[in-house]
């Protein structure tokens, strides 16, 4: 399992992670690392643990809005999809009215056809 040396606060970390997922933790760490240093611009240095707690904080509450609003843009392209299908439905039995309305017309046609021979 490979260790990855980050940065957070001027502060070294190791930490293990998956074959192949170590750049990929690095740029987490920068991520993190970037809100450490906003917090720090607003709050100063209060102490490592406080300032992860924080970005930690942030960082969750950021992700628990955008998945709400993933969730709202679930629920809303499922509504135009259903939309969508009984459009879809609509104008199949719209095109099947049509058909069966000039089905009808040459039926009714025809018998006033075959009437005026008769």
């Amino acid at each position: 399992m490979p260790l990855v040396n980050v940065l957070v606060n001027n502060h070294a970390y190791t930490v293990a992670c998956d074959e192949g997922e170590e750049e990929h933790l690095r740029e987490l760490a920068r991520f993190l690392d970037g809100r450490v240093r906003q917090l720090v611009e607003s709050v100063g240095q209060v102490g490592d643990a406080r300032l992860l707690l924080m970005a930690g904080l942030v960082i969750a509450d950021e992700l628990s809005e955008t998945v709400g609003r993933l969730d709202e843009l679930k629920k809303e392209l499922s509504s135009l999809k259903t939309a969508s299908k009984e459009g879809e439905i609509s104008q199949r039995s719209e095109d099947e009215l049509a058909d069966a309305l000039e089905k009808a017309t040459r039926q009714i046609e025809d018998i006033a056809a075959r009437l005026a021979r008769a």
